[in-house]
């Protein structure tokens, strides 16, 4: 797993872009695939009562290393996983008040 934070923009069904930080990329051998979690920028800086909504997309990287595609998850099993995932890693940051979302 790689914790760091890089920023992605994101375009929505409408074609707004928005900033987003990456909270967690990571691969699964299981899936063959790999995995961004990430939520819109600012929204760590609102009130810690309120939950921030992770989204959640599979990618594949460039050959550069520089940008990718993000894909939608396609199936339960995979959303399984990412959960898990996350759990882990929240575990790890002992933070909670998360919740996550399909983009």
């Amino acid at each position: 797993m790689e914790h760091g934070q890089e920023h992605i923009t994101i375009v929505d069904e409408s074609g707004n872009e928005q900033l987003c930080n990456v909270l967690l990329t990571f691969e699964s051998e299981e899936f063959g695939k790999s995995y961004v979690l990430y939520y819109p920028v600012g929204a760590d800086a609102e009130d810690e009562n309120e939950e921030i909504e992770i989204h959640a997309s599979s990618f594949v990287p460039s050959e550069d290393g520089t940008d990718g595609e993000l894909l939608p998850i396609e199936t339960e099993e995979e959303w399984d996983m990412i959960e898990e995932t996350l759990g882990a890693f929240m575990d790890e940051q002992e933070d909670d008040d998360y919740g996550i979302q399909e983009q």
